[in-house]
């Protein structure tokens, strides 16, 4: 996960963030930047869906959004052809997924391989997978019974939630817990975890070694 340096010094990373809702976790990204934690840009928004809140938050910051929606193409290759000239034409050095409900296929991974991260509410491998997202996953947590669930950033793969864990956080399941409730704890450690691992990214601080992400120390 190396970037090139200029002088010593890594210039801003552009993101790219793929969208389907809210978009809470678009504003986390937003205002880490704003304030400074973050060295980085959304330069585009893409959304699968018209209408999404995210948009919205997108065009107050002065961010780019499109609408690319899954329907309105003949097939998956073309419609993700789409996103990827998006992308490439914004210059991304990272696209990042929040909340994207879309599986991306072996198409797109290939064209950013080892720069698409993805942000899951539980800790992963538990409760991932297809059909696993939104209040589905925390409806599982609570029927299985776990009284440890969380939120992982990982880099993307070709599999669905399979690729490398960079960051993990664990969030206890109380016994009055309903999905809602326990999804609300759980999003306030999303939007801790999402712009950290983008910051360590942006900062070229991840080595993957196998299924691992190491973490090397901060240099001064």
């Amino acid at each position: 996960m190396q970037r090139r340096r200029w002088g010593g010094i890594l210039p801003a990373l552009r993101l790219g963030v793929l969208v389907s809702g809210n978009g809470t976790n678009l504003q986390a990204v937003i205002d880490s930047i704003e304030s400074g934690y973050l060295k980085a840009a959304v330069e585009v928004v893409i959304s699968s869906r018209d209408g999404v809140y995210a948009l919205e938050r997108a065009k107050n910051h002065g961010i780019r959004t499109f609408v690319v929606r899954p329907e309105d193409y003949g097939g998956t290759e073309e419609y993700e052809e789409e996103m990827i000239k998006l992308l490439n034409g914004a210059g991304v050095d990272l696209v990042v997924l929040a909340g994207f409900i879309k599986v991306l296929s072996l198409h797109f991974v290939r064209a950013f391989s080892g720069r698409i991260i993805n942000i899951h509410p539980s800790l992963i491998p538990s409760f991932c997978g297809r059909g696993f997202y939104g209040t589905r996953v925390h409806r599982a947590a609570l029927e299985y019974g776990v009284k440890v669930t969380g939120a992982t950033v990982h880099f993307v793969d070709e599999g669905t939630d399979t690729g490398p864990i960079i960051l993990q956080k664990a969030v206890a399941v109380e016994d009055d817990d309903t999905p809602e409730s326990l999804a609300a704890r759980v999003l306030r450690v999303e939007h801790e975890l999402l712009p950290e691992a983008i910051k360590l990214y942006a900062e070229n601080r991840l080595q993957v070694v196998g299924r691992r992400v190491l973490i090397r120390k901060e240099e001064f």
